[in-house]
């Protein structure tokens, strides 16, 4: 699988973008050395997408597999686009909590620590229902690590689409979201407009 090895506030100071999306506390006192350059119309769509792929996870061909499936769909492409990435499993245990970034939730799924609706789902782009149940297995609930995972992100919002319940360590998927509820600061529209030249 493909990593990147470039560090995250460094990348987020390309991208002027906060951290604190990626689940990242820290901030970076460093100005970006093109912060005061004008970007170019394809920079600015160029940048959107390589924020999106950053904030979730994704890479070229799985993030161009979603626009395609988004195009496919009713309704507008790059919301669908947003909801699509938004209903990753591995984003809706970083969302419901039970980690502490959307890198560590997916290495939570891919150890097979993850139960939906009581079946083990060890893949971290299935794409959750309405009315999913999403648990942590009961044999790692009392590990240290989350107890360690809880300490820290015990007090973040968890979305209303979303029911949490961090003593069981599960959830629950209320409805799909919509954008209105996805917190994101990616403009869908200018990668809508790269894709489609």
């Amino acid at each position: 699988m493909a990593v990147s090895r470039v560090p995250v506030l460094k990348r987020c100071r390309s991208l002027d973008m906060d951290p604190i999306y990626l689940g990242y506390d820290k901030k970076s006192n460093r100005q970006s050395k093109r912060a005061n350059k004008k970007m170019s119309e394809y920079g600015l769509q160029m940048r959107e997408k390589q924020k999106a792929k950053l904030i979730y996870g994704v890479l070229e061909k799985p993030f161009r597999n979603y626009y395609a499936k988004a195009e496919r769909q009713t309704g507008m492409t790059g919301e669908n686009l947003m909801i699509l990435l938004e209903r990753r499993l591995d984003n809706v245990i970083f969302r419901l909590g039970f980690a502490r970034t959307r890198d560590e939730a997916r290495q939570i799924v891919d150890h097979k620590h993850v139960l939906v609706n009581g079946s083990c789902v060890n893949i971290p782009s299935y794409l959750i229902k309405a009315g999913d149940v999403i648990s942590i297995k009961e044999k790692v609930q009392d590990s240290q690590r989350y107890k360690d995972i809880v300490a820290v992100t015990g007090s973040r919002m968890v979305p209303e689409w979303l029911e949490a319940n961090i003593e069981a360590l599960s959830g629950t998927v209320k409805q799909i979201p919509t954008r209105e509820m996805i917190d994101v600061p990616v403009d869908e529209m200018l990668i809508v407009e790269l894709y489609s030249k």
